[in-house]
């Protein structure tokens, strides 16, 4: 079983940049794919992005595409989330999640992929 960790959330300005990480205890996340999801207060969890354990396949939200990056090292067992031009609409909690199926080629935007989940770190974006 594996256990996302993620971490670099923080509080930001408008315009301003976080890059957040999610390591692996556990199994390794490779031939998994990984992908990053966020809640805001009061509403539903959202995909932000998500990119395959052969990194070949990357999906972004429309709402972050040209903004956020991700990318993965698998030597480091470590998932990253590159965020620049944030907005006080980004502000979220971050959840890394893996999927439950061995598929190094593809990601998923479907939440219902994924079987585990990290505790989630917290974005706040000040206007």
């Amino acid at each position: 079983q594996v256990q996302p960790v993620e971490s670099g959330g923080g509080l930001v300005q408008a315009g301003g940049s976080l890059r957040l990480s999610c390591a692996a205890s556990g199994r390794t996340f490779s031939g998994y794919g990984m992908g990053w999801f966020r809640q805001a207060p009061g509403k539903e969890r959202e995909f932000v992005a998500a990119i395959s354990s052969s990194g070949i396949a990357r999906y972004y939200a429309d709402s972050v595409k040209g903004r956020f990056t991700i990318s993965a090292d698998n030597a480091k067992n470590t998932v990253y989330l590159q965020m620049n031009g944030l907005k006080p609409e980004d502000t979220a909690v971050y959840y890394c999640a893996t999927r439950s199926t061995y598929d190094p080629g593809t990601a998923s935007r479907v939440r219902g992929d994924y079987g585990y989940w990290g505790q989630g770190t917290q974005v706040t974006v000040s206007s």
